[in-house]
C-alpha cells in the first residue's frame, strides 16, 4: 500500500504531457502553452508617449511655468516628420511616437494653449516620465511567455502582441467517467429496494469540468463481468477513464480484473488514506498488442497510453481521490510542470481527533478573517455522507493517525 506522496510520485513517473499541436489563438485559452514564445520585436518599437499632453526637451522645462512654441501635433498611428529644437513643443497623444529630441511629456492637465504657443505649468515633471522607451517592456529575443504557462486572457494579448496567430499547446485530456454496481439508477429513477442514484458519475462530471477539463458520462455498468469489458473498453478511447465502484474486495468488485483482462496494466493499487483507501491507478499501453481492437474510427489509434483511475464507490472517496489523484495526473497530460495539489494552511478552530491507522483528509469549511485563514472540520459521518461534505469547501489534511489535534494549530488545509 502506497503512501500519498508515493502514489504523487508514482503517477508523474509515467504520466506525460499529450501530443503538442497548434490551434489559432482564439481557440488557446486556458490550454498550456508547449514551448517557449519570444518576442519578434522590441515592445514597444518605438519611444512612446504614455499620455496626452506635450513632448518637451527637459532643458526647455527645467524651470516651470514656461511659455513655448507649439510645433506640431502627433496622434497615436502617426510619425513626427520633424525633430523638436529648443523653445518647442509638440502635442502628443497617448501611445504615438515621441519625436526625435524629447525628453518628457507635459500632461495637458498642466497647460494652457494660447494659439501657436502653450504655457506649462508646475509641478516639474522628471526627465523620463510619461515616457516608454523602445524595448523597456520587452527585448527582441526575450520570452514573453514560457513553456509549461497556462494561457489567461493576459497571456492571450502577450501572445497576440508578438505575432502568434496560432500557438504550440499540449493538447487538452478528454475524460470518459463511468460508474459500476447493480444497485445503481439513473438520477432520473425513483430507487427501488436495495438501490441508490447514480450520483457520483453527476459528481465527477462536474467536478472535472469545474476544473476546466471535457469530462463525458459513460453512464452505469453493472456488475457483470461481459457488460463491465464492454463498457470499459468504451472508455479506453478516451485519454482517461475514470470509474467509481467495483475496485475494493468484495464479491463484486470486478473492476481490477477487468480492467486487467482489457489490457491494463496496474501502476498502483490502494493508498494509505481516508476517504479513498482502495484507490487504482493502471495504464493501456496501446503501442503493444492486446486482447481488445481499436474501434473504427478511434482516436485512440494515434495516442500511446490510456490512463485508468478506479476510484471508490462512496461519494466522498470518489470527490476526495478525483482532487488528491486524479487532477495531478491531468495537470500533467495538459502539460503543467507543478501538478501536485498545493494546500495552504490555517489555524485549527476546535480540537479534533483523527483516529485510525491513515492520515484523514476531512471535510472542513475554511475561512478568512483579520488575522489570517481558519478552518473548522465539519460534523462528518464518514465516506457516504455527501451531504456534510457539501458544506465544506475544503478538506483538512489531519496527517498522523491517533493523534489529538488542538484548537489553534495550523493544520494543512486543500481548498475545493
Amino acid at each position: 500500500m502506497l503512501t500519498i506522496a508515493e502514489a504523487w510520485e508514482a503517477i508523474e513517473g509515467v504520466v506525460e504531457p499529450l501530443p503538442r499541436q497548434r490551434v489559432p489563438l482564439a481557440e488557446s485559452l486556458g490550454l498550456v502553452l508547449a514551448e517557449n514564445i519570444v518576442a519578434d520585436l522590441d515592445s514597444p518599437p518605438f519611444d512612446k508617449a504614455l499620455m496626452d499632453g506635450y513632448a518637451v526637451r527637459a532643458a526647455d522645462v527645467a524651470t516651470l511655468p514656461v511659455r513655448l512654441q507649439v510645433a506640431g501635433e502627433v496622434l497615436a498611428g502617426q510619425v513626427s516628420a520633424r525633430g523638436l529644437a529648443p523653445g518647442e513643443a509638440i502635442r502628443i497623444m497617448t501611445g504615438a511616437p515621441l519625436p526625435a529630441g524629447t525628453d518628457l511629456v507635459i500632461p495637458v492637465e498642466q497647460s494652457a494653449l494660447e494659439g501657436a504657443t502653450v504655457t506649462l505649468q508646475p509641478p516639474a515633471v522628471p526627465v523620463g516620465r510619461n515616457v516608454l522607451r523602445r524595448g523597456e517592456s520587452t527585448r527582441q529575443g526575450a520570452v514573453v511567455v514560457p513553456a509549461g504557462r497556462v494561457i489567461r486572457a493576459v497571456e492571450v494579448g502577450c501572445l497576440a502582441e508578438v505575432g502568434q496567430h496560432s500557438v504550440p499547446v499540449h493538447r487538452a485530456p478528454r475524460i470518459a467517467v463511468l460508474a459500476t454496481g447493480d444497485e445503481l439508477v439513473p438520477v432520473s429513477d425513483r430507487p427501488g429496494p436495495g438501490q441508490i442514484r447514480n450520483s457520483n458519475e453527476a459528481m465527477l462530471v462536474a467536478q472535472l469540468q469545474q476544473a476546466g477539463y471535457a469530462a463525458y458520462p459513460l453512464g452505469i455498468a453493472r456488475d457483470d463481468a461481459a457488460e463491465l469489458k464492454r463498457k470499459i473498453m468504451q472508455g479506453l478511447e478516451y485519454d482517461v477513464l475514470v470509474l467509481s465502484g467495483g475496485v475494493s474486495a468484495g464479491k463484486v468488485d470486478l473492476v481490477p480484473l477487468a480492467l486487467a483482462e482489457t489490457g491494463v496494466e496496474t501502476v498502483f493499487h490502494k493508498v494509505k488514506i481516508r476517504p479513498g483507501q482502495p484507490l487504482y491507478f493502471g495504464r493501456l499501453d496501446r503501442s503493444r498488442p492486446a486482447n481488445r481492437p481499436l474501434l473504427p474510427g478511434s482516436l485512440a489509434a494515434n495516442r500511446p497510453n490510456a490512463w485508468v483511475f478506479g476510484l471508490p464507490g462512496n461519494p466522498v472517496s470518489s470527490l476526495v481521490c478525483c482532487e488528491l489523484f486524479v487532477k495531478p495526473a491531468l495537470r500533467r497530460l495538459a502539460g503543467l510542470a507543478e501538478v501536485r495539489p498545493q494546500p495552504l494552511y490555517a489555524r485549527l478552530q476546535q480540537s479534533h481527533f483523527n483516529g485510525g491507522q491513515r492520515p484523514t483528509y476531512h471535510p472542513a469549511r475554511l475561512t478568512q478573517t483579520p488575522s489570517g485563514p481558519e478552518v473548522t472540520p465539519v460534523r462528518w459521518i464518514g465516506s457516504a455522507d455527501l451531504s456534510a461534505t457539501a458544506s465544506a469547501n475544503g478538506m483538512i489534511a489531519f496527517e498522523v493517525p491517533n493523534r489529538e489535534y488542538a484548537a489553534g494549530e495550523w493544520v494543512a488545509v486543500y481548498p475545493w
